[in-house]
């Protein structure tokens, strides 16, 4: 993939919290407070506290046990001390709710928009999907899976439900015809392949400050790195005596852009404001880069990273709509969205709140949550 490719993807493998939000721009991915407590009732019930011979071998220290007949509630025993499913449930109550609650909300949005469309996605779906995926790491589907769950802490069927699935669902949501314009494989092509500034930078968020700072590089352009380890406000570049990334048309900062393809080598730029305008920056420009590949030569791959970088804008927009129109009372946070200033757990609703489902609460009675349906489990 090119340096330029923006895919959900590679935002999946580089994320320090692998979460639908990097996906598509707010549907947060948690651990579920059932797989939480599902770890306390794994033990399978023996004939007592020792395993037999033939079990699988424990480590030192260690039996297994049967989950107590009397009350199978209690899930733990401490020097004789219970410890209750409800102790347990509190504690996952008090560390994880309102993140996974946050999540059950978003899932169940997009559940519900399926349903009202009669859009379904099948378990053959999820599974194309991930060795899609899988294959562009050149990874096989279990060795993607290996490495999500040893360094995202996330597994197969988790990965299956919160993050496949509701993208495939907000992909045929998000149905509109999507076009790759000729404007924008050339403008790709520029951005992920085309000539390139070499530059150092010094960022300052004083004006009067970066004035000073100014002048002293104009006037001695040899001393811009000693400038920038002293003065910069940006820790990455200071550490590097100033030096940045080669800048790049459409990279996203048209401003930043503009000032850098106007220097000639050797030369320092004047103050560009960056950011909301509170921070101010000072280019030294080192040179440019060469073009090392014809159009032709990566226009098709360039032809599928559009078409994916504009579904995935697409998804974005549609599921930021769907969040808008949505009508959330959030018990657990006493908030809630869609006109109602302030939720509460004990408070009846009255006729004037909006139901939870205006368009389907004639319909039919309201069901428990399924995230996703069982026939893309």
């Amino acid at each position: 993939m090119s340096e330029g490719n923006h895919s959900a993807v590679r935002t999946i493998h580089r994320s320090g919290k692998l979460g639908l939000s990097l996906l598509f721009g707010g549907v947060a991915v948690a651990l579920l407070a059932g797989g939480a407590l599902f770890q306390f009732w794994r033990s399978e019930p023996t004939s007592a506290g020792v395993e037999s011979d033939e079990a699988p071998p424990q480590q030192a220290g260690t039996a297994r046990v049967q989950k107590r007949p009397g009350n199978p509630k209690d899930v733990a025993r401490v020097n004789g001390q219970l410890i209750s499913w409800d102790m347990v449930a509190q504690e996952c109550m008090s560390r994880y709710a309102t993140e996974v609650l946050d999540s059950m909300i978003d899932r169940m949005v997009v559940q519900q928009a399926c349903e009202e469309q009669n859009i379904q996605i099948s378990p053959a779906e999820v599974e194309a999907e991930i060795m899609r995926i899988s294959k562009q790491f050149n990874l096989t589907p279990d060795t993607w899976f290996q490495m999500l769950q040893s360094d995202r802490k996330i597994t197969p069927d988790q990965y299956r439900r919160n993050v496949i699935w509701p993208m495939l669902a907000l992909r045929k949501l998000a149905s509109e015809k999507i076009e790759v314009t000729d404007e924008d494989m050339k403008k790709a092509f520029i951005r992920d392949y085309g000539e390139k500034v070499r530059a150092r930078m010094i960022v300052l968020d004083n004006q009067r400050r970066a004035e000073e700072v100014l002048k002293l590089a104009t006037e001695q352009p040899e001393d811009f790195g000693r400038l920038a380890q002293k003065h910069s406000i940006e820790p990455n570049s200071k550490s590097l005596n100033g030096a940045i990334p080669p800048i790049r048309r459409y990279g996203g900062n048209e401003t930043l852009e503009n000032e850098a393809f106007k220097l000639k080598e050797g030369e320092v730029s004047g103050l560009i404001q960056i950011g909301t305008g509170q921070q101010y920056a000072i280019l030294l420009c080192e040179g440019r880069t060469e073009r090392l590949v014809e159009f032709d030569e990566v226009k098709a791959s360039l032809h599928e990273q559009i078409m994916e970088e504009k579904v995935q804008l697409s998804v974005a927009n549609v599921f930021k709509g769907l969040k808008e129109r949505a009508v959330v009372q959030n018990f657990l946070t006493g908030t809630a969205t869609g006109g109602i200033q302030k939720a509460s757990a004990t408070e009846p609703e009255s006729p004037s709140k909006p139901p939870a489902r205006p368009r389907q609460a004639a319909q039919k009675k309201q069901e428990p949550a399924r995230f996703p349906p069982e026939s893309a489990q």
